[in-house]
């Protein structure tokens, strides 16, 4: 799992609300258990038309996906199934932040445990940042901050455990196994 500590990037925007994990990724393509080659499907119905060539208004084909890793989205993103595959793809698609004013729960849950950062904001910041889509942010985990294009900085809530997992590239059980050692010394001293 990638580090988050800083990133800037340009932000695209999905406004639409009600984004659910069958919209982020399709049924159809669950049929692997890698994280990995899933970006090619993300918002596949969204993206392709029937001949499978990319639709030219859809936001995601009008960027390059280095330079924009911060999707803005609309409201309750991330809703539906428990699907992890959905947030594999946005992280193999290059998705490192998802921004919106509500963020399903188990979507989230699964975000902060695979390394992509899901950041919830007031309506007023939300709809400045739909309105200025491609625009420069800067995301400071660290700080939990977000700072916009207009100079205006917000703070973000993050639970503190996944913060340390986010900032050190480990998910809940590398965490875990980093306090291997400790763990044993403990259990030596108790028997």
């Amino acid at each position: 799992m990638q580090t988050i500590s800083i990133i800037r990037s340009r932000t695209v925007v999905l406004t639409n609300r009600n984004i659910d994990t069958d919209q982020i990724l399709p049924g159809r393509f669950l049929t692997t258990t890698s994280r990995h080659g899933l970006g090619p499907h993300l918002f596949a119905d969204w993206r392709y038309d029937d001949q499978q060539n990319p639709k030219k208004d859809f936001p995601l084909n009008r960027v390059e996906a280095a330079e924009y890793q911060v999707l803005v989205a609309g409201d309750n993103f991330g809703c539906g199934s428990s699907r992890e595959h959905a947030t594999w793809a946005l992280l193999d698609y290059g998705i490192r932040v998802v921004i919106s004013t509500q963020i399903a729960d188990i979507f989230r849950s699964n975000a902060l445990k695979n390394g992509l950062l899901p950041i919830i904001v007031e309506p007023k910041i939300h709809g400045w940042l739909t309105r200025h889509a491609g625009e420069f942010v800067e995301i400071d985990l660290q700080e939990q901050s977000l700072t916009m294009a207009n100079g205006n900085i917000v703070g973000f809530p993050i639970d503190p455990f996944a913060k340390t997992c986010l900032l050190n590239g480990v998910d809940p059980l590398g965490f875990l196994l980093q306090q291997e050692a400790e763990i044993a010394a403990y259990e030596k001293s108790d028997s």
